[in-house]
């Protein structure tokens, strides 16, 4: 059976965060893995868990870990580097 969800308002008040946080999280792909549903956005509580578990800090100089972005073009291509070539 499917677990609860939460809305947009909901999740909000839970991490005491502006809704419009959740928004941009949304658009820019850093927050929670969401549902759209018709027009609603929802969140299922075991990703909201799961974001939750993955930001947990042990200890003041822990920071968590974002997840890198890939991009297109690889670091050494890009304008601007130096490419060390073994000799």
């Amino acid at each position: 059976m499917a677990g609860r969800h939460l809305n947009q308002i909901d999740l909000a008040n839970r991490w005491n965060i502006s809704h419009r946080t959740l928004e941009r999280w949304r658009w820019t792909g850093t927050g929670p893995a969401f549902l759209k549903l018709g027009g609603r956005v929802v969140y299922r509580s075991e990703d909201v868990e799961a974001f939750e578990a993955g930001h947990l800090c042990r200890h003041l100089k822990m920071a968590p870990v974002a997840p890198r972005r890939l991009t297109a073009t690889p670091p050494t291509a890009r304008p601007g580097t130096i490419s060390r070539r073994p000799a």
